[in-house]
């Protein structure tokens, strides 16, 4: 796991095939969270227009970070957050998705111009998302205080979760460990940088308990940020520690929807 801390506020042209490049909340109380996160990040909500069915946008600063919907009773879903990796053609990896252990949950919908996305379940029931990008070409800030440092699948099918990634989504991986007590694959770009990670949760996620992908979010100080997530009505899932990728911690918002925090400098 590496966290650069160079921004990305234009639009890349090509992208990696798989990487991260997207995520956005299902909240069942819109105004509370946006409260929280933007005490918590500093975010602030824009509204792209009534088209878009009520979906809005987080910014930090003017650099878009994420999204967010309401999550309507009855979706079978908990408040959660969700993860989206890059296609280059979303019909051709959902395509791809069962042959390779996963299931489609959502078939791919073109959204206007903004591009096409896609939502799948991976062989350790892991809500994935795809997104083909149009207009919307991703985050536009990356590894800074308030915007994405890391993306991370905790599973406990980690093989066959491995093989799926590489299967359908054309991951290019690297085993970072493989040792009995620490599992660890990496999503790597040509250069051999680190882009998303598959850790083997087996030791500590409990039978039955479907793996999840996480977004790490950036924090200047990440003590700081947990006291300002249980000012906020929010909770500490896993208190901070230092670890050789910084300090990182876990949280939940008042909904309970989870994420990830790690320590960054700029």
């Amino acid at each position: 796991m590496t966290t650069s801390t160079t921004s990305n506020t234009s639009a890349p042209e090509t992208f990696v095939p798989g990487v991260p490049i997207w995520t956005d909340l299902a909240t069942s109380e819109l105004s509370r969270a946006e409260d929280f996160y933007g005490q918590v990040f500093g975010w602030t909500v824009r509204d792209p227009g009534e088209q878009y069915g009520g979906y809005v946008n987080f910014y930090l600063d003017e650099d878009v970070v994420a999204g967010m919907i309401g999550n309507r009773p009855g979706s079978g879903f908990p408040d959660m957050w969700t993860t989206y990796l890059a296609s280059a053609d979303a019909r051709a990896t959902v395509a791809a998705a069962p042959e390779a252990g996963g299931t489609v949950v959502i078939e791919p919908m073109d959204v206007h111009d903004l591009g096409t996305m896609a939502l799948l379940r991976d062989p350790g029931a892991a809500s994935v998302g795809i997104w083909q990008p149009g207009a919307h070409r991703g985050f536009g800030a990356r590894a800074l205080a308030g915007a994405p440092a890391w993306h991370e699948l905790q599973t406990r099918d980690y093989a066959a979760s491995v093989r799926f990634y590489e299967q359908a989504f054309g991951w290019r991986t690297s085993v970072m460990s493989d040792a009995p007590d620490f599992r660890y694959t990496v999503l790597v770009d040509d250069a051999g940088e680190q882009l998303a990670g598959i850790m083997d949760a087996a030791a500590f996620l409990p039978e039955g308990t479907p793996a999840s992908w996480y977004t790490y979010w950036g924090c200047a100080d990440v003590d700081a940020t947990l006291a300002a997530v249980e000012r906020m009505g929010g909770r500490v899932v896993r208190p901070a520690e230092d670890s050789p990728h910084g300090r990182l911690a876990e949280a939940a918002d008042p909904t309970g929807a989870t994420f990830k925090l790690a320590s960054v400098s700029g």
